[in-house]
């Protein structure tokens, strides 16, 4: 999905704020979850998931055209852990097998 298109479900859902207030809006909740994360903090949205930052340690990679040997610095990667009420609408049991 696209922003703007979460822009626009946003917009038809609450008619009594501007585009521009959608917008902000949102650019506002970005800015939060991306500080949080920064400061240590996991990101918990009840029944959605759990977003963490984790760790790449520093390692010597290989370029695969080369063959040259080249160190990469510790750098962090985003973790999800899907919440539980999100897991059972995406693989609902089916009851008939």
């Amino acid at each position: 999905m696209l922003k703007s298109t979460i822009f626009e479900k946003l917009q038809l859902n609450h008619k009594n704020l501007k585009p521009e207030d959608v917008e902000t809006i949102f650019e506002i909740f970005l800015k939060k979850i991306v500080s949080s994360l920064n400061n240590g903090s996991n990101i918990e949205l009840r029944g959605f998931g759990t977003l963490s930052k984790k760790l790449n340690k520093e390692k010597i990679v290989r370029n695969p055209r080369t063959n040259e040997k080249i160190f990469k610095k510790a750098t962090y990667k985003l973790h999800f852990k899907i919440g539980k009420t999100l897991h059972k609408k995406l693989n609902p049991i089916n009851n008939n097998d």
